[in-house]
């Protein structure tokens, strides 16, 4: 019988509560879930924060503001935009934290951050170039590669990123596309899972993990 796949919060509960965001987190492992995803970018000096866009919706853009100015906005009425540390403090250990690189060279700022995290936390980006150099610079950490079109030579992707996560859209997962990353020795987490008929016909293949907006539709572990 296929082992059935870890339940991966997609940013919390967006939902029930504003994604990316510390409330959201919470009802996501309160739901059980075994993992929570998020977005992370960096302001200008260097603070890592939890947010999906690279500009709020008041078009204030992260990459270009201080840290002190940033924390003057809001995720959503009254609920503030979270740091990483903030996340890893919520989290400290109760789900494996996957974490996704958006801002671009933040690899330092993210790695520094995950340095002293007792929890299980990994890392993955749509960039495999940011993943690569992730990987020179902290090389036991759990690495993933994303992808939104069919990869091609998945393998030699793995060993040239370092990845041992590859995160296809649902839609591209096959039987062979399993099969390979697990000869490879890695993980398979599929994204984004909506719909529980989805989510048994992918666990009917194979893969590791399911990341969706709403963990209470997966097969219980």
């Amino acid at each position: 019988m296929p082992t059935v796949p870890l339940r991966i919060a997609h940013r919390g509960m967006p939902h029930l509560a504003r994604e990316n965001t510390l409330p959201s987190f919470e009802l996501a492992l309160r739901a059980g879930a075994d993992g929570v995803e998020l977005d992370v970018h960096a302001t200008a000096d260097g603070l890592v924060v939890v947010h999906h866009d690279p500009s709020l919706a008041d078009g204030c853009v992260i990459a270009t503001t201080a840290a002190r100015e940033l924390q003057r906005h809001e995720a959503a009425p009254g609920i503030p935009i979270p740091t990483l540390a903030e996340v890893c403090r919520l989290v400290q250990g109760r789900a494996e934290l996957f974490v996704e690189l958006k801002g671009a060279g933040i690899e330092e700022e993210v790695l520094a951050v995950l340095k002293d995290y007792e929890g299980a936390a990994a890392v993955h980006s749509f960039d495999h170039g940011s993943i690569a150099r992730a990987h020179a610079l902290a090389p036991t950490l759990r690495l993933g590669i994303l992808f939104e079109d069919p990869p091609n030579d998945v393998a030699s992707l793995m060993v040239h990123t370092g990845a041992r996560d590859v995160w296809p859209h649902a839609s591209l997962v096959t039987p062979e596309l399993v099969a390979t990353v697990h000869a490879g020795g890695g993980r398979v987490i599929t994204w984004t899972v909506n719909t529980s008929s989805e989510a048994h016909r992918l666990a009917a293949m194979g893969v590791d993990a399911l990341c969706g907006d709403d963990v209470r539709i997966f097969p219980i572990r």
